[in-house]
């Protein structure tokens, strides 16, 4: 049986794409600003050839590489955490989905008020900590739902569980993605239900669901499902693509559980793709600007490894790549930043090469296609013929 394996490190950017100012984004690094903190510690991913993709310039670049790599660049208009997995999967979205930097209209605001039944605070981009800081006492007071957004394509509602319970708050983001359709057809729609006394401290709990728009056309999922194969979502894969495409998923509260249920498929029977996010470099970490944190991750990652090579089949691939960048150090904003991802493809029939340069993230899913024999139906070249070339 044919496996794949293809981990997003969510927001691992290794350096700004030549477009990046025209997002806000000047002379961001992820993997750069990380590599500064003394908890940076990376030797696995080193092995496979991270320090030695095209215009890396942080990490020893001594010995041979144990996988193919490649520096993606993003042909999609856009930053966010479903345009970069949509183009993984083959959507190339050349206009950006619509963003809110002056807050929602109330042709949006009016009716989910009315379908609620609740009224809303704030409507800004806004902190996702300092939001319910800042309106968590208001909004026990009167029930209404703290409605804020960011750089991103997003409509986020934030709700404390004793005022609203999570099912209800669920069914008001449903609403939501009803009504977001259309030219407010935003990316995702976020619950952020949070907990903590009247007069705080608030904190978010990990019951965060997304509800994504409908992926616009076909994927590398879908092709996938169609030839009859498993197309396995952990973490919030589900939400990104709104269950389409999918065969089975489960959901994680963070990188580690991630990591575990990873294990757990790797030691199980299927054939296909098994799709995983680790959230916890972009939620917890890159947008909290907190460098150590990122690279204590990293780390946690790099160390945990050898235990999924380890496990991994004669016919499993490992693919390991990014959605986006999140520099931590980057001081003028807590979003998103503009970068190349990086690629590494390990197997143990692979054959290590350097791809240099992607024209687009679309070439990973052509890949995955390409390595179950299925031809693509959207723009993007399958790496394995180039890597035994």
């Amino acid at each position: 049986m044919k496996r794949v394996f293809l981990i997003v490190l969510d927001s691992f950017g290794i350096g700004g794409m030549e477009d990046a100012a025209s997002y806000g984004d000047e002379n961001v690094n992820t993997l750069r600003s990380v590599s500064s903190s003394p908890y940076f510690h990376l030797p696995n991913l080193k092995k496979l050839g991270l320090f030695q993709i095209e215009g890396v310039e942080t990490g020893e670049k001594d010995g041979e590489p144990l996988a193919v790599r490649a520096r993606m660049r993003e042909a999609s208009r856009g930053k966010d955490t479903t345009v970069g997995h949509w183009e993984i999967a083959g959507i190339c979205s050349p206009n950006p989905l619509p963003t809110y930097p002056e807050g929602f209209p109330e042709e949006v605001l009016a009716p989910f008020r009315e379908r609620t039944g609740r009224g809303t605070l704030c409507n800004r981009p806004y902190s996702g900590t300092d939001v319910i800081r800042d309106y968590g006492d208001r909004h026990r007071e009167t029930g209404d739902l703290i409605v804020y957004t960011s750089a991103d394509s997003v409509f986020q509602i934030a709700a404390h569980e004793d005022v609203v319970p999570l099912e209800t708050l669920y069914q008001d983001c449903r609403i939501a993605r009803e009504i977001l359709q259309g030219k407010h057809g935003v990316g995702r729609v976020i619950a952020r239900p949070f907990t903590g006394p009247y007069g705080g401290p608030y904190v978010r709990t990990a019951h965060r669901h997304d509800f994504s728009l409908l992926p616009s056309k076909p994927t590398m999922l879908d092709q996938l499902k169609d030839g009859g194969k498993d197309v396995i979502a952990v973490g919030k894969i589900r939400d990104i693509f709104a269950g389409r495409g999918i065969t089975e998923a489960v959901a994680t509260a963070g990188n580690r559980e991630g990591m575990m249920q990873t294990l757990a498929y790797l030691n199980r029977d299927f054939e296909g793709l098994c799709f995983v996010n680790l959230v916890d470099f972009d939620m917890l970490y890159g947008h909290r600007r907190d460098v150590d944190g990122y690279a204590k991750a990293l780390a946690e990652f790099d160390e945990f490894l050898p235990e999924i090579m380890g496990a991994m089949r004669e016919d499993d691939l490992l693919m390991l790549t990014a959605d986006h960048g999140c520099d931590p150090a980057y001081a003028a904003t807590t979003d998103h930043t503009r970068e190349y991802t990086p690629f590494l493809m390990y197997g143990r029939k692979i054959r290590p090469k350097d791809l240099g340069t992607r024209k687009t993230f679309a070439d990973i899913g052509a890949t995955v296609l390409q390595y179950f024999g299925i031809t693509p139906d959207f723009i993007g070249e399958g790496m394995l013929e180039e890597q035994n070339a």
